[in-house]
């Protein structure tokens, strides 16, 4: 029962998603402590040295927990296109971009049902995005960039709401990406009628 009060003492000085390293500053013995949240269902692990402080916060949303992952990083592709409620299919695939180079299918994260799926970025190309609730989430136009940027097409964007979209914005954002991006650009704003 003490060991149990002690546990739940310490879980009070971290945040709902937090580190290894977080853990260290408040559990002097931090490999015990935490397999024992663990087995206690107190915290549940997410990836190595990643966890949520699940019984005093709930679970996060899947935003969160993606950028949260591997920093710094924002939302993106098909998942953003969704939040901006300019695509109304539910994908079932968050895009993270990040400039950590730890990223590849084998790092993808399955989280609530979803898949976290990682994606390098270079420093040039990282922009466009901003704060939304906990999270950094890339904006209407971004989102659209970075889809043909890493999927080389748009699906289904006949099904696209694009009033929210600035096409001013987009053509100004896509002079920054390589060329196939800018021609595809050029493409679908053509398809639409807005070239």
């Amino acid at each position: 029962m003490k060991e149990e009060k002690t546990t739940l003492k310490r879980l009070k000085f971290l945040p709902n998603l937090f580190r290894k390293q977080d853990a260290e500053k408040v559990a002097p013995h931090t490999a015990v402590f935490l397999s024992r949240a663990l087995k206690d269902g107190l915290i549940h692990h997410i990836s190595r040295g990643n966890y949520i402080n699940s019984f005093l916060y709930g679970f996060p949303a899947v935003e969160d927990v993606a950028c949260f992952l591997k920093p710094p990083a924002y939302i993106t592709c098909e998942w953003a296109l969704n939040i901006h409620g300019i695509s109304l299919q539910a994908p079932v695939v968050c895009t993270v971009v990040t400039l950590s180079t730890s990223v590849g299918k084998k790092r993808n994260i399955q989280y609530q049902g979803i898949t976290i799926e990682f994606s390098k970025i270079s420093d040039y190309l990282f922009f466009g995005f901003l704060k939304h609730d906990n999270y950094y989430l890339a904006t209407p136009e971004k989102a659209i960039l970075d889809t043909l940027y890493y999927r080389r097409m748009i699906p289904a964007f006949d099904e696209f709401d694009l009033d929210d979209v600035d096409y001013e914005t987009l053509g100004k954002m896509a002079a920054k990406f390589p060329s196939t991006v800018s021609r595809a650009v050029h493409l679908f704003m053509s398809a639409i009628g807005k070239s």
